[in-house]
């Protein structure tokens, strides 16, 4: 492999060499971060946001931007210097106050705090399966809106990946996905290093990366001098000039121009040090202050000029679309912007009414595809998908096409068995802009995929995630696919918002508040086994999408609270409707969103659990702990904290005591019946 040299054109060191100085002296001045990603990569950066990308940093939402993603993301001062000189709207003050409370220059690049950051990197590998998800919401919306003539979506997304995204597992799914879907317009920029923190990973990582990208259907390109701006824009020029994804393999310097560190582990996750740090502006000929640009070099820095003419050139185009195609206009607009359509309105009223009425014992996973059916086709702004269980989690609706290279497209995507990448691509989906992306997999299985998901709550993006198969009533396939702690742990997940729906009127609500969600992410915890449906007036039917809500009221004042969620309603209604023949008064609480509920002002919460009612039970196939938040520690909780077993699921129940009589039973005792 050729070794990188330090040969470059005089005016492009200069400008990338500005890039170096403001990341060494952030970090220098927080005494914490990443140095060595940036003086490694400013060679690269330099070439590619003055020459190839196209944004405009005075609106870092133009739809039609190229995408930039910071996938090791640990050298953000990377990322934060190159907007800063572009001209985002990130002043030298913020780049001052690196890694300090409340500033806009975290020590990751965090989504919507930062104008310009596209999406929230720090878990390594993630950040290149969101761009991989950025790339097809382009080829998808592309072909959705796109007509002869009127490019009107027509961008590439752009990614920065280090030695420790290609190592982590999520690259191998993401990757191979794009290969298979030939995903042209994606171009990674491997910083080719050679060194993590621990030293050199010759030690640890010995794959033959370029074969590897080669057999997913990628164009590899090699032994590039990272430190040779010719070599990287010949690099830049071929791999957009294919019709596959391409990886760039830039060989680098870690802590490129640090006279005693360059090279080293030392550059990579710690200051350089005062003395280093000048000694390295010496070496680099720079000569100016800490967090002192020239100012010729900010002028030709300055991507707002050439910004401001790429959109202005676009929306030119959009005006001819828009006289040509004016629905589709208005349509593209709508999409863009995340608004519902006006349809949906009466689209969810209908969903929720059939639902209601639906007296079949079906499934909450039948009842999901049910109300597919009536959500989907007002919404061209789904795209769906499954990890290679379409059939189990019945995510396809009669308006699914599948997308491929030959369809792209299609709304419905067969992600193979990838549920982590799934979870992150479609973070990708929905960050890009025009869609609404949902996912299925068994719900076990979110504890490959649950990172993906916390970032989607940490970012505060809408994506649905439709986990089938929740609990022990999966049945014979025994423990390893039984989820036990898994709803909760999904809980836990600040901003995650976790639907167990106990019939298909239920399904119905998460359904529609999981659509009509905009700040983060829902979970829809769906049964393989069949449900009965609950009878429910019009307003307990509105109180659904409160969360919880009072389904069965006893003939007299209530003197206990049962609470159930999902495939447990049924059966804490069924025991609660035999106690109360005894003159129990115990009124049944449906809980199918917990988050929710505890969202509602604290009248309506106490209208439904008062807190004159100290006799408390609630009920769920899983982990108990959760629940004693609200019967409290002289409360009972039945669930299980066990693994299962493989067994029908009518015998898994009646093993953990979850049969009508045996929840009767528990229900007399600790009622002193």
């Amino acid at each position: 492999m050729n070794t990188p040299s330090h040969a470059q054109a005089a005016p492009s060191r200069r400008l990338a060499n500005a890039i170096r100085a403001l990341s060494m002296d952030a970090v220098q001045a927080a005494n914490s971060g990443h140095p060595g990603a940036p003086l490694g990569m400013a060679d690269i950066m330099e070439v590619l946001w003055r020459e190839c990308l196209r944004h405009n940093p005075a609106n870092p939402h133009w739809p039609n931007r190229d995408r930039f993603v910071l996938s090791n993301g640990h050298g953000s001062m990377l990322l934060y210097a190159l907007l800063h000189l572009t001209g985002y709207d990130l002043p030298l003050a913020e780049l001052q106050r690196f890694r300090q409370l409340n500033s806009k220059t975290a020590g990751h690049p965090e989504y919507g705090h930062t104008p310009g950051v596209e999406t929230t990197t720090g878990p390594l590998g993630q950040g290149l399966a969101n761009a991989v998800g950025l790339a097809l919401a382009e080829r998808t919306l592309a072909a959705q809106f796109n007509r002869e003539g009127l490019p009107l979506v027509d961008h590439h997304t752009y990614v920065a990946v280090g030695d420790g995204c290609l190592m982590e597992g999520i690259s191998h799914e993401a990757c191979s996905f794009a290969g298979t879907q030939k995903l042209g317009k994606l171009i990674a920029l491997y910083d080719d290093n050679q060194i993590s923190i621990d030293g050199e990973v010759a030690g640890w990582f010995t794959d033959d990366t370029a074969a590897r990208f080669r057999a997913y259907g990628w164009q590899v390109i090699e032994n590039i001098d990272g430190h040779n701006a010719t070599a990287v824009a010949a690099a830049l020029t071929t791999a957009r000039n294919d019709p596959r994804p391409s990886l760039l393999c830039c060989r680098t310097v870690i802590g490129f121009g640090a006279p005693t560190k360059q090279g080293k582990a030392s550059a990579h996750g710690a200051p350089l040090g005062a003395s280093e740090v000048a000694a390295t502006r010496e070496a680099l000929g720079w000569a100016s202050p800490a967090f002192e640009i020239p100012s010729d070099i900010t002028a030709a820095w300055d991507a707002r000029p050439r910004g401001a003419a790429l959109e202005a050139e676009w929306q030119t185009l959009f005006a001819r679309y828009r006289a040509t195609h004016p629905d589709l206009a208005a349509e593209f607009e709508r999409r863009i912007q995340g608004q519902l359509p006006a349809s949906w309105a009466a689209a969810a009223a209908a969903c929720m009414t059939e639902l209601q009425a639906n007296l079949a014992s079906n499934a909450t996973r039948k009842s999901s595809q049910l109300a597919l059916e009536k959500l989907g086709p007002v919404l061209p702004e789904f795209i769906g998908g499954s990890a290679d269980l379409s059939e189990s989690n019945l995510t396809h609706w009669k308006g699914c096409t599948t997308s491929t290279p030959a369809t792209p497209a299609g709304n419905y995507i067969n992600y193979g068995v990838r549920e982590f990448a799934m979870v992150a691509l479609m973070n990708g989906l929905t960050l890009h802009g025009g869609f609404i992306p949902y996912g299925g997999t068994f719900l076990v299985f979110t504890d490959y995929a649950r990172n993906a998901i916390r970032m989607a709550a940490l970012m505060r993006v809408r994506a649905i995630y439709v986990l089938t198969h929740d609990s022990i009533g999966l049945g014979e396939d025994g423990p390893t696919h039984q989820p036990i702690e898994h709803a909760n742990a999904l809980r836990a997940i600040p901003n995650c918002s976790v639907w167990r729906p106990g019939d298909g009127a239920e399904t119905a609500a998460a359904w529609i508040a999981a659509v009509q969600r905009t700040t983060g992410p829902s979970c829809l915890l769906l049964t393989r086994q069949g449900v009965p449906p609950q009878p429910r007036t019009a307003a307990q039917v509105a109180d659904i999408q409160r969360g919880g809500y009072v389904l069965v009221e006893p003939p007299g004042p209530p003197r206990a609270i049962l609470i159930a969620t999902g495939s447990e309603l049924a059966l804490g209604v069924t025991a609660a409707a035999a106690l109360n023949a005894r003159g129990a008064q115990i009124r049944v609480v449906s809980m199918p969103n917990a988050q929710v509920f505890l969202a509602q002002d604290a009248t309506y919460q106490a209208r439904v659990l008062p807190s004159t009612v100290r006799q408390r039970v609630a009920i769920e196939a899983g982990g108990t702990d959760y629940w004693y938040r609200f019967v409290g520690l002289d409360g009972l909780v039945l669930g299980i904290d066990s693994f299962g077993a493989s067994a029908p699921a009518s015998d898994l129940f009646k093993l953990f005591g979850l049969t009508a009589d045996q929840v009767a039973a528990r229900l007399a005792t600790y009622l002193g019946l």
